[in-house]
């Protein structure tokens, strides 16, 4: 209660503070919960240049990463009541919200590859599921990529029966508690920004992340192993308080979208090459072991996965799963 009451009062004060439209500039705070040098951190950064560029200095664009206004799971709410105008949360953070239809890229091997992931998000479906925001008084305005996770932990996890009993982070989201559960494991939703910490002092025993995430994160120095499991997927929606976005003028809206659409370009064109740094910086580093899993293994945990879909269809809707995996093919990553 505490805190809502902060949040409300923090976006009073904005309110309060804000210049009217008539006035020469307008400021959007965009706050996220990942470091500056990930592809979320660097798409909100090329966003702020583009943003002010195009509207030539009639909005300024404040970034706060890692956490810095708020943590993952307050975040949202803070956008709600208006005291930052823009956020990028991982699609699983709309589950809670209410929104459980994003939680279909939460489950496991869902997506065979990049491009299946670029027909949903570039397609109605993507745009569909981002029209479902506006009953929370929030607008969708693009995704943006980072990647299949690998699991992560201070034991190797080969098979299935490996997980058993471990702790193991994960956002929230009812998909991927189902996921931990199906594997053994015990489910543990945690702030992004708490993980290292919880994970250097036991208080979890593993996660799963992009290779960019647990890299920028440090994570790799207090995991012994990283199984390269390509799981699961990542993403972001990139969002806005849809009053505040009604209430921009049509050329300065229009101003905004322009440099959007190029962030994106430009934020997804970074995650692929990112990830692959960050791999290469973790072998190089010596402190996590990176782990390929057999063929005979990887078939171990989509078998020990597959009853998730059917105990998930119930919550994001049966409508959704069936329109994403024709959308995709079929296929499983």
């Amino acid at each position: 209660m505490k805190k809502l009451t902060a949040i409300f009062s923090a976006a009073v004060a904005l309110a309060l503070a804000a210049p009217s439209l008539g006035q020469a500039q307008t400021v959007i705070k965009f706050s996220h919960v990942v470091a500056p040098d990930t592809p979320k951190g660097k798409g909100s950064l090329k966003f702020k240049e583009l943003a002010e560029k195009y509207t030539d200095g009639k909005v300024k664009v404040e970034v706060y990463p890692n956490s810095q206004l708020y943590k993952d799971n307050e975040e949202l709410q803070a956008l709600q009541l208006g005291a930052v105008q823009m956020l990028a949360p991982s699609l699983a953070k709309f589950g809670p919200l209410g929104v459980k239809e994003f939680e279909v890229f939460d489950l496991p091997y869902i997506l065979p590859d990049k491009a299946a992931l670029k027909k949903v998000t570039e397609g109605p479906l993507g745009k569909k599921l981002l029209g479902l925001l506006g009953a929370k008084g929030i607008t969708g305005l693009a995704y943006w990529d980072n990647g299949f996770k690998d699991m992560s932990a201070n034991k190797k996890l080969l098979m299935p029966a490996d997980f058993r009993g471990l702790k193991m982070r994960i956002q929230s989201s009812k998909v991927l508690e189902a996921q931990m559960r199906a594997l053994g494991a015990i489910p543990q939703v945690m702030a992004f920004s708490e993980v290292y910490q919880a994970l250097s002092t036991g208080v979890v025993d593993g996660t799963e992340n992009p290779p960019s995430n647990e890299y920028t994160q440090k994570m790799h120095e207090v995991q012994k192993y990283t199984m390269r499991s390509g799981h699961g997927y990542v993403g972001y929606a990139v969002i806005t308080n849809k009053k505040f976005w009604d209430g921009l003028p049509a050329d300065i809206r229009a101003s905004l979208e322009k440099a959007m659409k190029e962030a994106t370009d430009f934020a997804n064109g970074a995650a692929q090459k990112d990830n692959d740094d960050a791999l290469a910086e973790m072998k190089k580093s010596g402190k996590t072991e990176m782990v390929e899993l057999t063929a005979e293994q990887k078939a171990a945990w989509r078998k020990a996965l597959e009853p998730v879909y059917a105990e998930m269809e119930g919550r994001v809707g049966k409508e959704i799963l069936v329109e994403f995996q024709k959308e995709v093919g079929g296929a499983t990553h």
